[in-house]
């Protein structure tokens, strides 16, 4: 049976270990791409790279999941080439835009790290990534090392491609594939109140709360995610 290939969007700060439990779990039905959203400064650049590299493997359709910001570039990918995409799953992320609120502590954190403070933007994110059950152990020193990885300049890049997103709740009616919207139950930063309005404007989208998680159930909930999208990668395509 031929693996369907998938393209995995990352968050903010994250790297390929987000998505490292669940490259392994799905490897018999999926051939996954992991995206390299730390180059681009706009999530429209983010979204024509990751295109590109479903080209490079071959792939002129595909599945697609993203987690935070990650779903914010697969917005921009659905906007842009809708045709490519067989199904959709989003994580712990959100189709509004920043309020004005989130956009000033959006703008703290870019003015620490120019100051030259980076390594004190993740303690401070912390808190809102993990589950409290999380904190303080391994997975949080997993985060920290994951972010220090990404680094200073990606960071700053990222946080100028968040600020510039667009409201997409307008397009979750037209999203017109089989679509998983999932959130940790307990997720601080994209709370699952927003993650019931996406699932509430895709046309027969499928909501899924994990426990026990925050903003990071890949890593959180890991085999509870895999599941999740073994599933998902499992479902009818539309007529």
């Amino acid at each position: 049976m031929p693996r369907t290939p998938l393209l995995l969007l990352p968050g903010l700060l994250c790297d390929e270990r987000l998505w490292r439990d669940q490259l392994a779990g799905l490897a018999d039905l999926a051939e996954p791409v992991v995206a390299d959203v730390t180059l681009d400064d706009s999530l429209g650049a983010m979204a024509e790279r990751a295109l590109a590299a479903m080209d490079a493997a071959g792939a002129p359709r595909f599945a697609m999941a993203g987690l935070s910001m990650g779903g914010y570039a697969a917005f921009e990918v659905m906007r842009r080439a809708p045709g490519r995409v067989e199904r959709l799953a989003l994580l712990d992320t959100s189709a509004r835009p920043d309020t004005p609120d989130q956009a000033r502590q959006r703008r703290g954190l870019i003015s620490l790290t120019r100051s030259g403070r980076f390594r004190g933007v993740t303690p401070r994110l912390l808190p809102r990534l993990l589950h409290p059950a999380n904190l303080g152990g391994p997975l949080a020193e997993e985060v920290m090392a994951m972010a220090e990885r990404v680094g200073r300049d990606a960071f700053l890049r990222q946080q100028a491609a968040i600020l510039g997103r667009p409201d997409s709740r307008a397009d979750l009616g037209a999203i017109a594939v089989p679509a998983l919207v999932a959130v940790g139950e307990a997720d601080a930063m994209t709370s699952p109140e927003l993650a019931r309005e996406i699932a509430a404007g895709i046309p027969g989208a499928v909501l899924r709360e994990v426990p026990g998680c925050g903003h990071l159930p890949p890593m959180e909930a890991p085999e509870a995610v895999t599941a999740m999208l073994r599933d998902w990668l499992g479902w009818p395509a539309r007529a």
